[in-house]
């Protein structure tokens, strides 16, 4: 596997090949060896390729890469076979460039594979000047290898974060998008239907006052009215709408807190219910779990028409059980639906629905028209 040229100190890697090969033909020039000729002339073809590369300033990839990095390796056996006790030095920095060409660019694979052809090579020559050279190829090649396998573990664990990270992100740009359609319902059914509504009665007022002013006013007290109620009904979506405050990390507490608050923006009085014993939901789910409790009491005060709620919330072996009941009108079928019989039949509330499927939680609707309805669910506590 070949990593692409990086920024940073990598760059400088293309011109220490330049500087390498000048020194060994500097070395080689004032140390001449037996061969010279023929050493000189593999000098300077490296050194022309090395200028070439680094003019480019590229990664080679692909086969031109692993024949670059073949090509770097045969120049350092060809240098280190030599056999001059004056190049032994330029041999060692050789293969530590070596060594850091194929940790910046390459896998651990051709770096355990180098360090093993150098180490043999030194082992089978039997050159007294490479004796010395056999120690720091050893060395620093187990260094080497150390270093790439640990890289590759990193990089597989970064690769592995990363994947967590596009699904966590995913996961948020799902639940935004549900957030937004579930927001655009709301008003929709909520706030503009009401506006709607208020905006048609307005043109029936304005023709009625041109007939009977009189009856006018009666209907003009009367949209007074609806627009207060309608005021008090967009106060209750936008309080929906705002980031739950978990108070102290206590579920018990806020919920107790929000019901208290849908007492005092509705008027209709709330007996809440809460258990003792500490629920233990993680973050996310407690966030859930309130907003579907504000939901159904923003249901209640929207559709119900009903003068009295009641909230209990209890722990059980089975879960987290949540019930809001009322008097109110009910819904416009009676009995009693479970969630999958909720879904079947298309009744019911679609962001409690919504919201329970979220959590994998058990919903049961009761609908007792012109007596009130109730909603429960049951969340599974981990």
């Amino acid at each position: 596997m070949l990593f692409p040229l990086k920024s940073g100190w990598t760059h400088y890697v293309p011109w220490a090949r330049v500087v390498l090969a000048a020194a060994a033909l500097v070395v080689g020039y004032f140390y001449p060896p037996g061969g010279a000729l023929q050493f000189f002339g593999l000098l300077a073809l490296y050194l022309a390729y090395g200028v070439v590369v680094a003019l480019r300033a590229k990664a080679q990839t692909g086969m031109l890469g692993l024949l670059a990095l073949f090509g770097d390796t045969v120049y350092f056996l060809i240098v280190a076979s030599w056999g001059s006790d004056k190049l032994v030095w330029l041999a060692s920095l050789l293969f530590l460039f070596l060594l850091s060409e194929a940790i910046a660019f390459y896998s651990a694979v051709e770096v355990v594979m180098i360090s093993a052809v150098a180490t043999v090579f030194c082992a089978v020559l039997p050159y007294e000047s490479l004796r010395s050279l056999e120690r720091t190829v050893v060395v620093a090649g187990s260094l080497a290898c150390a270093f790439a396998i640990n890289k590759r573990k990193q990089n597989q664990t970064v690769a592995q974060l990363n994947e967590k990270v596009t699904e966590v992100m995913a996961a948020a740009d799902k639940a935004r998008e549900e957030e937004r359609q579930r927001i655009a319902s709301d008003f929709h059914d909520g706030p503009l239907q009401s506006f709607i509504s208020l905006q048609m009665r307005l043109e029936i007022l304005r023709k009625l006052m041109d007939r009977d002013l009189n009856a006018g006013m009666q209907d003009l007290k009367q949209l007074q009215a609806l627009a207060q109620s309608q005021v008090r009904d967009l106060r209750a979506f936008l309080h929906s709408m705002r980031p739950v405050d978990v108070e102290g990390g206590n579920l018990v507490a806020t919920a107790r807190r929000t019901a208290e608050h849908f007492q005092k923006e509705s008027g209709i009085p709330v007996t809440f219910m809460g258990t003792s014993t500490p629920v233990g939901l993680p973050q996310e789910m407690t966030l859930e779990v309130l907003q579907m409790i504000r939901e159904s009491l923003h249901n209640v005060q929207k559709h119900a028409g009903a003068t009295r709620v009641a909230v209990s919330m209890e722990k059980t072996d089975r879960g987290l059980e949540i019930s809001v009941d009322d008097n109110g009108h009910g819904f416009s079928f009676a009995g009693t639906y479970t969630l999958e019989e909720l879904e079947l039949l298309r009744l019911g509330p679609a962001s409690l629905k919504r919201r329970a499927r979220s959590l994998n939680a058990d919903l049961q609707l009761e609908s007792r028209p012109g007596r009130g309805a109730g909603v429960k669910f049951r969340i599974p506590l981990q």
